[in-house]
């Protein structure tokens, strides 16, 4: 690999780790601590735009600069306790849709056909890793259907609307003349 497509591939990282940052500040904070916000789009169209190897590194980057103290979680939050609070699982999960988007991408393609069923399965991925740590943080105070109907069925209307944006988004950019991926 070259040096200017080493840079390209740093950047584009670093570029949707940002883009992740702030789309995860347009938050509106639960009772339950798990907040709605826009992070997801950023996974999606991460991951849909730069497949499985650069969309995951981004949302892995993203992950650990919220790791290391920098607030760029929901609610600007960062570091463990972040991590390791009711919103750890979601926001590992994170990782898993993304990889899970760019895998589908890079095999067929960026199609809004092909990307909305790939974001579903992220997102069901997302669901389930956040619903089990949710579960296991308040052990004993949630069953895995009461944190499924408090963590998840509160998110899906909005989470489809995000999968259909991000979908257009990224088949959209990957029409377009001068491919920038």
């Amino acid at each position: 690999m070259t040096r200017q497509k080493t840079l390209q591939n740093l950047t584009l990282c670093a570029l949707f780790a940002a883009i992740t940052a702030v789309l995860s500040q347009v938050s509106v904070p639960l009772p339950w601590g798990v907040p709605l916000n826009m992070g997801l789009v950023g996974v999606y169209t991460a991951s849909g735009l730069l497949g499985a190897k650069r969309g995951t590194a981004g949302i892995f980057v993203y992950v650990l600069l919220g790791a290391a103290g920098l607030p760029v979680f929901a609610g600007f939050r960062s570091g463990p306790e972040a991590l390791f609070g009711a919103t750890g699982g979601y926001i590992a999960g994170y990782i898993l849709t993304a990889l899970a988007i760019g895998l589908a991408a890079d095999r067929w393609g960026r199609s809004v056909k092909t990307l909305i069923p790939a974001m579903a399965v992220g997102t069901l991925l997302t669901y389930l890793s956040g619903t089990v740590w949710f579960v296991y943080m308040y052990a004993g105070k949630y069953s895995f259907g009461a944190a499924l109907t408090l963590c998840v069925v509160p998110y899906l209307i909005g989470d489809a609307a995000k999968i259909v944006l991000s979908s257009m988004i990224v088949e959209r950019v990957c029409r377009s003349p001068a491919d920038p991926m």
